[in-house]
């Protein structure tokens, strides 16, 4: 492996200590570039963009979850990409266990995040969390960001240019 490889990987192995040992979504928002973006496949229309928004996202998602954690089954690291096959575990407070297989596909520029990718099955998740859950997911990270942050309330709706196609063009 060369050195930004090596790097590159030191950069997402920081990021899964942030968001499965500490929970800290800003931390993990803060690895990322201003225009990086993070989405998970199976919605591909329903990204976030730089730190602020990731963290966000995030936190919408897992705050709610009793314990989250992972089982990495390989890394692997080249150039610029960093790809995590992985099992996620998501304990919810009223008992309900998930486990879900993931592989999460990172693009990295100057030690920053540009690109999050998380491939995993739709119908997994929805068929085993608790309905709480996915009622409180339904308003979306951007209409609640103004309520937990003390910012200004936003819209539901994505922002200009935050749409993307499921494969973006490689930076060069």
């Amino acid at each position: 492996m060369d050195d930004q490889a090596t790097g590159n990987q030191a950069v997402v192995e920081r990021l899964w200590a942030a968001l499965y040992d500490r929970r800290d979504y800003d931390e993990v928002g803060s690895l990322f570039a201003a225009d990086g973006f993070y989405v998970d496949m199976p919605n591909p229309a329903a990204g976030a963009t730089g730190p602020a928004e990731v963290a966000a996202r995030l936190r919408l998602g897992l705050q709610p979850v009793e314990r989250h954690w992972h089982d990495v089954e390989e890394i692997l690291a080249v150039g610029d990409t960093v790809v995590t096959e992985h099992v996620e575990h998501w304990q919810f407070p009223t008992g309900e266990l998930v486990s879900l297989p993931f592989v999460s596909v990172h693009r990295l520029r100057d030690a920053r995040i540009r690109l999050w990718r998380d491939y995993w099955d739709f119908g997994t998740l929805m068929n085993s969390a608790p309905g709480w859950w996915l009622e409180h997911i339904a308003g979306g990270y951007r209409e609640r960001a103004g309520h937990e942050s003390g910012g200004p309330q936003v819209s539901a709706r994505p922002a200009a240019g935050v749409i993307a196609p499921p494969v973006r063009p490689r930076e060069e």
